[in-house]
């Protein structure tokens, strides 16, 4: 599926849909992603890296950083734009497990999998003791949501996968269960964004 140009939506099993930015994630780095590479203070993985908007981001600021994706396309994007990036599904093996200063999860990438308590125990692993992860959260009051999605690109459909979401007041619960503490909430560019750390 092509994602440089034309709209696309993801598609809730509850029929919600939601327009995709896509032209955000290949343009280059606005205030809010600027904000969160701000916090970034030691070597960070950026897990569901795209196109590598973020991963670059963090490189041109001095940070370590690599970028983790499934996708080939999204790896070969990131690399061009000078961060490394690794092909991986975050859940199985990756470099440095358990020496990360920070975990990165943005652009939606709360929802990897469909289980956002499960995606932040496996986040716990990846950071060292003192490590903090990053994560976008939708604005008070969304709430949260699980199920399958699917995307959507002019007429033509792509597979289904397990997704969620979480907002602000949502992101507690999962966190705790991940054996995390919200440290900070915080709002940039208009998005919401938290900080969670070792409870």
């Amino acid at each position: 599926m092509r994602w440089r140009t034309g709209v696309h939506w993801l598609v809730h099993a509850d029929g919600v849909r939601r327009r995709l930015p896509v032209e955000r994630w290949h343009g280059p780095a606005e205030a809010a992603t600027v904000a969160v590479v701000a916090r970034c203070h030691g070597p960070t993985l950026d897990l569901g890296c795209g196109p590598g908007r973020v991963a670059a981001a963090l490189t041109r600021a001095g940070v370590t950083t690599v970028g983790v994706d499934v996708c080939a396309r999204a790896v070969a994007l990131t690399r061009a734009r000078g961060a490394v990036a690794v092909r991986a599904d975050l859940f199985g093996p990756l470099p440095a497990e358990g020496r990360w200063r920070h975990v990165v999860l943005l652009d939606g990438n709360i929802g990897i999998g469909g289980d956002p308590a499960r995606l932040l125990r496996r986040c716990r692993e990846l950071l060292r003791p003192d490590g903090a992860v990053l994560v976008e959260l939708d604005p008070p009051g969304s709430g949260a949501w699980q199920g399958e999605a699917h995307v959507v690109s002019g007429r033509r459909r792509g597979p289904s996968f397990g997704w969620a979401r979480l907002d602000t007041r949502a992101v507690h619960g999962p966190a705790a269960a991940a054996g995390l503490a919200v440290r900070d909430l915080h709002k940039a560019g208009g998005r919401w964004f938290a900080e969670l750390a070792a409870a």
